[in-house]
């Protein structure tokens, strides 16, 4: 019971030495060593239940905001966000399914077979927006993990609910693929938060350091990142 709530958590062990705490659409999670007792976690919750609730009630807030706003309609010119622009979705009957971008007129040309259903068509633009992250995001891990001197073991995207990346203790990144919505530099200061876990498990002010050698304007980004990811539109409900 946490300020009158009953607050329920995911457990997870690790090598750390302090407990960490992370806030996500399904809830808190606690990391803690594995020396650390339950009765001490609970007390850990109790001192920064201050800080729980209220991100806690940010994220339900901030969820109800985007729920509100109307789906995306899946008709030729609609508007869709790519890389921080909108561009603008061209439908064709007829042929074998395919898909192109034109980056001269920013159209996505999708050719679809007769009676394809909205449902295909949606399954299309995803598979197209995935794989545009992975080539890019493989591309800015490479040039930012050489600035800072790190090699990480593997990649993967993620479909995460509102969690941008993630990197295991062996160098194990993921990113989520919904990234390509935003323009590159927030891109970048993802994949330079999380290369920068390599070397800081954590998020301390040495952590913080390591980001900025590599992405000086990281809180500029870290804010922007957090208004423009509340103001997309739904796009795969």
């Amino acid at each position: 019971m946490v300020g009158g709530f009953i607050l329920e958590y995911e457990l997870r062990r690790s090598t750390r030495r302090s407990i960490g705490f992370m806030i996500d659409d399904e809830g808190l999670r606690v990391t803690a060593p594995k020396r650390v007792n339950i009765a001490e976690i609970d007390e850990a919750i109790r001192t920064k239940q201050h800080w729980i609730l209220s991100k806690l009630k940010e994220r339900r807030e901030r969820r109800a905001a985007r729920l509100e706003k109307p789906p995306v309609e899946w008709i030729d010119g609609a508007q869709l966000p790519y890389l921080g622009m909108d561009i603008s979705l061209r439908l064709l009957v007829g042929g074998r399914n395919r898909s192109i971008y034109n980056p001269n007129t920013h159209e996505l040309w999708m050719t679809l077979v007769p009676g394809a259903s909205e449902n295909l068509l949606k399954e299309r633009v995803k598979a197209w927006y995935q794989q545009q992250a992975k080539e890019l995001f493989e591309q800015r891990l490479d040039l930012y993990a050489g600035r800072l001197g790190v090699q990480y073991h593997s990649f993967g995207l993620s479909s995460a609910g509102t969690r941008w990346g993630s990197c295991t203790a062996d160098r194990k990144i993921r990113l989520n693929w919904k990234l390509i919505h935003f323009s590159l530099p927030l891109i970048d200061y993802v994949v330079a938060h999380e290369l920068s876990h390599i070397l800081e498990m954590n998020h301390s002010q040495q952590f913080w350091d390591t980001v900025g050698l590599i992405y000086p304007e990281y809180e500029e980004a870290k804010n922007l990142l957090r208004k423009r990811s509340q103001e997309l539109p739904v796009l795969f409900a």
